[in-house]
C-alpha cells in the first residue's frame, strides 16, 4: 500500500516566546536552589529549563494533515467525505466559537496564540460530533486542501 503526500501540512507550534518563558523557569529553578551551592543552582537551571521546553515543545508538536482522504488533526482522523464546507474565521469569529458559540460535543484544537481558525460542519449523521474548530495560521490553504481532497475523494467513488 502506498502512502500519498499529504496535501496540507502544519505543525502547531509555540511562539518564540515561550522559549524565553522556559529559560526563565530555568533561572527561577536555579534561584530556589542557589544556597544549596553553585553546582546545584546550575543543575536547577539546566533541569527547570530542559523540562519547561520539553513541555512547550510537547503542546507545539501538534499537526494538522489533509492525506489520503483523510482529515487528521491531533488525535482526530476524519474522512473527508464527512465534512461540509470549511468556514473560515478571522480572529473575532474564532475567539466567539471557542467561547460563548462553542458546542461541548465538538472537536476543538485549540491555541490561543493563534487567532485564526476553520469551523467544518460534521456531515455524517452518525457520529455525535456537530463540528470541528481547528485553530490554524493557514486557514485558506487548510479549506483549499480539504475541498480538493473532497472532490478527488468524490470523483474516486464515482469511478
Amino acid at each position: 500500500m502506498q502512502l500519498s503526500a499529504p496535501s496540507y501540512e502544519e505543525r502547531l507550534t509555540a511562539p518564540r516566546s515561550w522559549w524565553l518563558i522556559c529559560f526563565l523557569a530555568g533561572v527561577s529553578l536555579g534561584l530556589i536552589v542557589l544556597p544549596l551551592g553553585t553546582l546545584p543552582m546550575l543543575t536547577g537551571l539546566a533541569a527547570g529549563t530542559a523540562a519547561a521546553a520539553v513541555v512547550a515543545s510537547s503542546y507545539g508538536s501538534v499537526r494538522i494533515r489533509v492525506v489520503g482522504g483523510h482529515l487528521i488533526a491531533g488525535e482526530a482522523k476524519i474522512p473527508v467525505t464527512a465534512l461540509g464546507e470549511p468556514e473560515i474565521l478571522n480572529a473575532e469569529e474564532a475567539r466567539a466559537w471557542r467561547t460563548y458559540k462553542a458546542d461541548p460535543r465538538s472537536f476543538m484544537l485549540l491555541r490561543a496564540y493563534i487567532p485564526r481558525a476553520l469551523r467544518i460542519d460534521i456531515t455524517d449523521p452518525e457520529d455525535p460530533t456537530p463540528y470541528i474548530f481547528l485553530s490554524t495560521r493557514e486557514p485558506e490553504r487548510l479549506a483549499d486542501a480539504l475541498r480538493a481532497a473532497k472532490t478527488a475523494a468524490t470523483d474516486q467513488a464515482d469511478q
